[in-house]
């Protein structure tokens, strides 16, 4: 009898602790004890339409142009032909989440119109806003001040000869056969 009290206290006690365990995994923040950090892989789809690109779309252009300027598009859909639209998703860590689409309207081959936000991000601050690089408060100057640059030392003089005029004969290369 106090055998099977002992093996149900072991193993309420065992459940108990792996239940603390998998609390303490599903933390907010995703760590294991505050210290492990599982890898979360980076979900880029789509193509990323810049204000650049969108300001270098005007109607009339071919689908060839506006596919050489914008990329191809995520989704084409069949029962929509005069319709392409580029949809762009972000999920990268350190990162705040991204989502944004751009709808290209066609009549026929030539484009009518490019529905896009207003807000679409140029591309330096596109780059800026997925990077995770620590940026330090303040750079270091990599110029020398004019004072600096008086007192380095003259480069060493060297005389060149004049180049040696063609002769006109081509070089004689060995031949690549035996």
């Amino acid at each position: 009898m106090h055998r099977q009290v002992f093996r149900l206290s072991a193993a309420l006690l065992a459940a108990c602790s792996l239940a603390g365990c998998a609390s303490s995994l599903q933390s907010s923040d995703q760590n294991l004890l505050g210290v492990i950090t599982p890898y979360r892989i980076e979900i880029v789809q789509g193509n990323v339409v810049t204000r650049e690109q969108a300001a270098a779309i005007q109607p009339g252009m071919s689908r060839a142009q506006v596919r050489d300027i914008l990329g191809s598009p995520l989704l084409t859909d069949v029962f929509h032909a005069d319709r392409w639209d580029y949809i762009f998703t972000i999920r990268r860590t350190g990162a705040e989440p991204q989502r944004r689409s751009v709808t290209a309207y066609f009549e026929g081959e030539r484009l009518q119109r490019l529905d896009a936000a207003q807000d679409l991000p140029s591309e330096q601050e596109f780059v800026s806003s997925i990077s995770t690089a620590k940026v330090p408060s303040k750079l270091p100057v990599l110029e020398l001040t004019p004072e600096q640059r008086a007192k380095l030392p003259a480069p060493p003089r060297t005389e060149t000869a004049p180049a040696a005029a063609p002769t006109g004969a081509t070089r004689a290369y060995p031949p690549l056969e035996p």
